[in-house]
């Protein structure tokens, strides 16, 4: 491929995004979040890290028109998708969201449950909706 030249499905050109830890931020939800990528220029997917604090249950809430994908890296919890009772998660563990799912996760360790918050496509905020 020429520098330059489109990806199929992705940005225009190579990229590299260097992790910002800095640039962590409190969602309403109730957690930390760091986003990885989410750039209009790459609409197919993006990437966060969330962090939840240890007794820290977020918010129930859905994504609208955007199915997300928990992949655990560190510490334990339980999360509740939809209608399903909820199930204990830790590292390795993946969860997928469909779109309009109410969903919500519960620190349960006594350190940071940490995971990537992968949604296609990317997200933006005006499809958060809370759903308590």
């Amino acid at each position: 491929m020429v520098a330059g030249e489109s990806m199929p499905d992705g940005p225009a050109s190579p990229t590299i995004r260097r992790m910002r830890p800095e640039a962590e931020y409190f969602f309403q939800e109730g957690c930390f979040i760091l986003e990885l990528a989410n750039t209009a220029d790459d609409p197919a997917v993006s990437i966060a890290r969330a962090r939840v604090t240890p007794g820290v249950t977020t918010r129930w809430h859905r994504l609208l028109g955007i199915t997300e994908r928990y992949v655990i890296l560190e510490g334990r919890g339980q999360v509740a998708v939809g209608d399903q009772p909820p199930r204990t998660v830790g590292p390795g563990d993946v969860v997928t969201i469909p779109p309009q799912c109410p969903q919500r996760i519960t620190n349960t360790g006594d350190v940071d449950l940490v995971f990537l918050a992968v949604c296609t496509p990317r997200f933006v905020p005006e499809a958060y909706q809370e759903s308590e």
